[in-house]
This record gives structure tokens, sequence and C-alpha cells, in this order.
């Protein structure tokens, strides 16, 4: 059975991004569901831009950045000893921090691939191939343990469950929902649209209606009203970031959802596993996009010339709004993340 058995199309490896003789093919869902499109990097540098273009988000540029560095090994592989560790080191910078806010947390995946490339340049042999092989064992790994997050989530939901997200959560949310049909409990997902990209609308809501899960798509003002109404059994989402202090850092809009659910007594529940390189919220720096993106919809300007935008891309959620965290190990207080790293 292959690791993405079961997921929508959005969710299945080769539809997020494939390595094909050193080019990476990446969906473009920026177009998504209107078109299926793919665009081709070249090398990591395409890749970077394509990161920075919000060509793909979620786990999508975590996905691309290594393929990246199977692109960086086949252009090392031919090359002196000092030559070839250069370039793999210039990747892994280029990849890393290709958006600031999750700089570390992709660093932290990237170096270990850069780690076991300089190693296998030393040890010799096809340097592509064995990089190739290291990166997709690790995408393989990570399935897994998204898996594993969405089993541990499940268990904390009522039967039948109504759940409210934010953007797209990708294969945590994909696990959620596959999970729960796979263990015949009835499951309802309410999404934000998620402006300016509308993620929510275009990207989650096509997820659950794939799975064949009912799904109602709100606008971004809405949440506050529809958790007042006591339908919504949880808020379950995703994060870019989980510091290990308990702050959640995930795209904008959140915060506003965590507060009204705090307020209404609806559970928060944040699936992702702490990061290490971010032990204090003082080490996340949020991303500022071009304020020209919320000034238009899917192309079209809304505002007349000269009108100001503003666009921080994510908000940071306190420790005090999470009811617990998930992670690939269980379920623990925002307060105790270190615990994570100390079980089983």
């Amino acid at each position: 059975m292959k690791i993405d058995e079961g997921l929508p199309f959005l969710q299945k490896i080769d539809n997020i991004a494939r390595y094909e003789n050193g080019k990476i093919i990446v969906h473009d869902r920026r177009v998504y569901p209107a078109r299926i499109e793919y665009i081709t990097c070249e090398d990591y540098y395409d890749v970077a831009q394509a990161i920075k273009d919000m060509v793909t988000q979620s786990y999508g540029p975590w996905v691309i950045s290594l393929l990246g560095m199977i692109n960086a090994a086949r252009k090392a592989k031919d090359l002196k000893k000092t030559k070839a560790q250069e370039v793999l080191k210039d990747a892994a910078h280029v990849l890393s921090t290709a958006r600031p806010t999750t700089s570390h947390g992709m660093a932290y995946a990237i170096i270990k691939v850069l780690n076991f490339a300089l190693q296998a340049l030393e040890e010799g042999g096809d340097l592509e191939q064995k990089t190739h092989d290291f990166v997709y064992k690790a995408i393989e790994t990570r399935y897994k343990e998204d898996r594993a997050m969405g089993e541990y989530a499940v268990s904390l939901l009522p039967d039948p469950a109504v759940i409210m997200t934010q953007c797209y959560a990708e294969t945590l949310i994909g696990y959620v929902l596959l999970v729960s049909l796979e263990q015949g409990k009835k499951i309802e997902l309410i999404c934000p649209e998620t402006r300016p990209y509308l993620q929510g609308a275009r990207l989650t809501a096509s997820d659950a209606y794939d799975l064949g899960v009912p799904v109602t798509v709100i606008t971004d003002n809405m949440p506050g009203y529809m958790l007042s109404l006591g339908k919504v059994d949880a808020f379950v989402c995703a994060a870019d970031v989980i510091t290990l202090d308990g702050y959640i850092v995930n795209k904008i809009g959140t915060l506003q959802i965590a507060l009204a659910a705090d307020f209404f007594r609806v559970p928060f529940y944040a699936l992702r596993n702490p990061s290490v390189t971010n032990p204090t919220i003082d080490t996340v720096r949020i991303e500022e996009r071009d304020p020209e993106e919320v000034l238009h919809a899917l192309g079209v300007r809304t505002t007349k010339p000269g009108v100001n935008g503003y666009y921080p891309a994510f908000d940071i959620t306190p420790p005090n709004l999470v009811s617990a965290v998930v992670t690939s190990k269980g379920i623990f207080s925002p307060y105790d993340l270190r615990q994570h790293f100390k079980e089983a």
C-alpha cells in the first residue's frame, strides 16, 4: 500500500511535486481547483522562488525544498569535493530562507538532508540517487507522523463531530477526516475561505469534498458567529510553527478564531510537532507580504488606486487559548511540550 493511499488528490505526494531528471515539477495550487497546472523548477533557485511566490503552500514548500536538495546533489556530484560542498551548502541556505517565518523549521529538515549529502559525498557513489532515496524516505516518515497526529486528534472528537479549521492543513486535516471515515465516525467541516489566496475555499474544501465529507465554506468574518451558535464541536488546525513555550504560529486569522473559540468554550486543538529550533516565540519573525496582495481577489483589484493594504501572513496564538497540542507522539498541554521529546 502506498503511504498516501486514501488521501485526496492534492495530498498525494506526486500531486504536490515530483522529481524528474533533475527538475522539480510543482503543482500550482494558486489556480486549483479551476485548473490543474504544474510549473517546472529547473534548479533549487527556482524552487525557492516558487515558495516565495506561493505556488505551493502548507507542506508543499517543505516537500519541494527537499526535492531541491536532490537537484543540488545532481549539480554537485561531478564537481570537485570543495566545490560540491559549496553547492550543497548554498542550496540549503537558499531553500531554508525562502520564507522567514518558517525558516527555522525548514532549516531543521533541510540540514538533515545536507548532512546526509555531505557524508554521502565523502563515501562516494551516486550522490544524486542516494540523496533522492533519503529525501523520499523523509517524506514517507512525515506522512506516517501526520497519520499518527490524525488518529490522536480524532480520539478527541465526539461522534458525530462538526469541526472548524483554518487555511490549508494539508495531510494533517486530511488524516483527521480520513481516519474519522475509517472509524465510521460522522464528521463535518467548516472552513473560512482564507483571504487573500482563498486556500480554505479552494484547497481545504476541495479535499473534504473529494473524501465525501460534508463541507461548508464561510467568509473570514463569520467564525465568531458560527462558534456562537453552539454547533461547532472543536476548532482543529495545523500550525506553521509551534514553539516550545506553547505559542501557535499559523495562517493569519487563527488568533481571532482561537479567541472566539475560547469565549464560547469550544476546544482548540493545534496539530504539529513542536519546533526544537524555536524554543520561544521570540525566535519567530512574522512574514509581511506585499500589501498589494490584499488589494486583489483572484487577480481582480478590489480597491481604488492609492488605497493602502497590510498583509502579515501569520499570527500568533498564545498557549492560554490552546486546549491541547497534538503531535506524532500524543496529546500534550501547550505548557508541557518538551514532554513530546521524552515519550517513547
